[in-house]
């Protein structure tokens, strides 16, 4: 997801680097490190010709920025999203991306019964998570504001979408993970399949590295956030975290949490106050889906969440929480049990 809940510390970001050493004999691993989305994206791979990929991913991540970029004023999204204050006339895609994340979006969407819906624009905008800053979250009329919110409220097609009057898209909650994906098929079209992509804390693994060993990150601590929970070992999958401990706002003792209920329009389902839930990592074949995902988990709760994932064995999902004594717990899905180390 664009938005940082879930960045990996610089502890977290150091670790890969250390357990990625490999012998002389066995083939090359290429370091490739930017900036991109706000943020720090990480990508390790191997490559017998040892192939420096760096500009052609700065420029693909350039081009998705200008597709699905909430802060781009020339992106697709942004174009959008100035046509809210007519609707129905439709944009016209520029680009692939735009449509596929939609494809996705509804997925979910439908899936988790709307707890995931990009049409959450208006409620960030109006709480100070979106492009308008300074306001104050205790005059937001939600009532007002929901009947902008729902994403049967648009209508797409391979060619084009539209909405109604003063519908927005935020996909913040779910882009961020796509980019990562798309990294991912860029390195397979040139041969490579043995790689980490990392994006603000959203990672996908394909293969392993020297040695058959899997690649290994981690997952932040929200009560230290410069340690970690746990390390991962990861192969041939994507791993992504929403939380509610980097990102909110404080006023007169309330925290607003940027993971908004978009079927309530209630800001404060994610905060300390009202759960105990603080970060949900999930686990699925591609970033786009596990970004999407944990976003949809935030907004449900633990125990909605459980209930959904017996019938979903494709995901995966390890949820950290505090007991009523304050401390740190967690909870892990049968399926990713054994890959987690706890610290």
């Amino acid at each position: 997801m664009i938005h940082i809940a879930g960045v990996i510390s610089s502890l977290l970001l150091m670790l890969p680097l250390v357990t990625m050493a490999a012998p002389v004999k066995d083939t090359a691993m290429i370091t490739i490190n930017g900036e991109a989305q706000g943020t720090t994206y990480h990508i390790r791979y191997f490559d017998v010709q040892k192939r420096n990929f760096k500009h052609s991913i700065d420029s693909i991540l350039v081009q998705f920025d200008k597709c699905l970029s909430l802060y781009r004023t020339d992106s697709e999204l942004s174009a959008f999203n100035r046509r809210a204050k007519h609707g129905n006339a439709p944009h016209m895609f520029r680009s692939q991306w735009f449509y596929e994340v939609l494809v996705k979006s509804k997925e979910i969407y439908e899936a988790t019964g709307g707890a995931f819906d990009p049409t959450i624009m208006p409620l960030s905008e109006a709480y100070g998570f979106g492009l308008k800053k300074n306001v104050d979250p205790e005059n937001v009329n939600v009532d007002s504001l929901l009947q902008f919110i729902g994403f049967k409220q648009i209508d797409f097609n391979q060619a084009e979408v539209k909405g109604r009057p003063g519908v927005k898209l935020d996909f913040n909650g779910i882009a961020q993970g796509y980019s990562v994906d798309i990294l991912g098929a860029f390195l397979k079209s040139r041969g490579i399949d043995r790689f980490m992509v990392e994006i603000g804390g959203e990672v996908l693994c394909s293969g392993t590295k020297n040695g058959g060993t899997a690649w290994v990150t981690g997952i932040e601590n929200p009560l230290k956030p410069a340690a970690l929970a746990a390390t991962v070992t990861l192969t041939d999958r994507a791993m992504t975290t929403a939380g509610n401990y980097h990102n909110h706002i404080i006023r007169n003792g309330i925290t607003y949490n940027h993971i908004i209920d978009p079927r309530s329009g209630d800001p404060r389902t994610g905060s300390m106050e009202q759960t105990p839930l603080l970060s949900v990592t999930v686990f699925a074949n591609d970033a786009m889906t596990a970004d999407g995902y944990d976003t949809a988990f935030f907004v449900m709760g633990p125990e909605a969440t459980k209930t959904f994932l017996k019938n979903r064995k494709d995901i995966d999902v390890y949820m950290l929480y505090t007991n009523e004594e304050g401390h740190l717990m967690s909870y892990a899905t049968d399926g990713i049990k054994e890959f987690i180390q706890e610290k």
